[in-house]
């Protein structure tokens, strides 16, 4: 089989990636190991950036979005016991979409079934062959035959555990990674929004986000040691520690719920600038990786495909590769920007074990200034939306 862009991964980035091609008239073909119900049910965070949005609407596939997600204008920090707000809208002019990132591939997967595409999930043995050539290939099982797409270009979409950027050689990669001493305890629960926008919340006891997924479901994580079991964590302990790390001495309260999932998420930053190696290009998260503090994950994940669309295009409709070759440089800009703004919300919010109590007052003090002073509101919330200068 042949095809001009082989993609390896059905996740955001080569689900749009396909998607943007086949309105420009460049075929693609996207292999995926897991299957389709299991990208559809996996929940995960799903905080949209306008440039998100806008490229979402802008390629036919917003309308259940539109519909169906949370607009928000602003978010809450939660410390000392107070609540204040960050105004995202006012001091931007843009927002933000809470839309659960499940929900964006079942948008994505029905328009690319809808336009006959070449999508196949459950795939094994997937390798990436040739690829300082002009003729790179992808060989894979699936329906228990073997099978080799000859391709011009490979797109690796999947993911920091999958083959694409393991294919680089190590000599020529350059990583970069930091990993923190600390995880996320997160929950699903059955129970109506706590807040009509996020609050991320600083304690003593250590850091807590409470956001949405639904009318009816709710999304909370806390802060947890990296060694912990969800085991260890009974329904009742986990309401308390969110109780005692979010609520406000104002008598504003977390709404309890029936819990229905219980996992641990590991934190770490990770970038390889190496985005490129022959006809092998990265993109989302088997580039990056930032800590979800930020809500960068799948809006980096967007811009990168934004990019490569572009840069490919113009490779096939007018002859050119100079967007192609600077494609990592490019996209770098922007990723070291996230990866900076997630780094930063991140310490301003966890808990640190070896933190002296000089450390945790600077905590405070910085978190007083940011809500507080306009020019430090307007810098977060222009990082937060998406619109920050790089």
């Amino acid at each position: 089989m042949r095809t001009q862009v082989g993609i390896v991964g059905a996740g955001p980035a080569g689900l749009l990636l396909s998607h943007l091609l086949h309105q420009r008239g460049i075929e693609s073909v996207v292999l995926e190991v897991r299957s389709r119900e299991q990208i559809e049910s996996t929940i995960r965070a799903g905080v949209l950036e306008q440039g998100t949005m806008d490229l979402l609407i802008e390629a036919g596939v917003g309308a259940r979005m539109r519909a169906e997600g949370a607009l928000h204008h602003g978010f809450e920090f939660a410390f000392e016991g107070k609540r204040r707000r960050i105004d995202l809208t006012g001091l931007t002019g843009h927002s933000i979409t809470v839309y659960a990132q499940h929900e964006v591939l079942k948008d994505l997967v029905a328009a690319r079934v809808d336009a006959g595409a070449q999508l196949y999930f459950d795939v094994s043995d997937v390798s990436l062959h040739d690829l300082d050539t002009d003729h790179p290939s992808i060989c894979y099982q699936h329906g228990g035959e073997q099978h080799t797409l000859q391709c011009d270009f490979v797109i690796g979409c999947d993911g920091s555990q999958g083959v694409s950027r393991k294919s680089i050689p190590q000599s020529l990669r350059k990583d970069y990674e930091r990993v923190y001493p600390f995880s996320w305890f997160g929950i699903l629960c059955e129970a109506p929004p706590s807040s009509d926008e996020l609050i991320y919340a600083r304690h003593e006891r250590g850091f807590a986000l409470i956001s949405t997924r639904s009318p009816n479901v709710q999304r909370m994580y806390f802060q947890c040691d990296p060694h912990e079991t969800v085991e260890n964590w009974s329904d009742d302990r986990v309401w308390a520690e969110l109780h005692a790390r979010a609520d406000s001495h104002d008598g504003r309260q977390i709404v309890d719920g029936k819990i229905f999932q219980k996992n641990i998420v590991g934190m770490r930053s990770f970038v390889t600038t190496t985005m490129r190696y022959g006809r092998l290009f990265l993109a989302g998260d088997a580039a990056h990786i930032v800590p979800p503090t930020g809500a960068k994950g799948l809006n980096l994940a967007v811009a990168d495909v934004k990019i490569l669309s572009a840069a490919l295009r113009a490779f096939y409709q007018e002859g050119r590769a100079d967007l192609l070759d600077h494609y990592a440089e490019t996209a770098l800009k922007r990723i070291w920007r996230a990866e900076h703004f997630s780094y930063w919300m991140t310490s301003m919010t966890h808990r640190r074990d070896d933190a002296t109590p000089f450390e945790q007052q600077l905590q405070i003090a910085e978190l007083e200034h940011v809500t507080t002073s306009r020019a430090a509101a307007t810098a977060l919330a222009e990082n937060y939306v998406g619109v920050a200068a790089v």
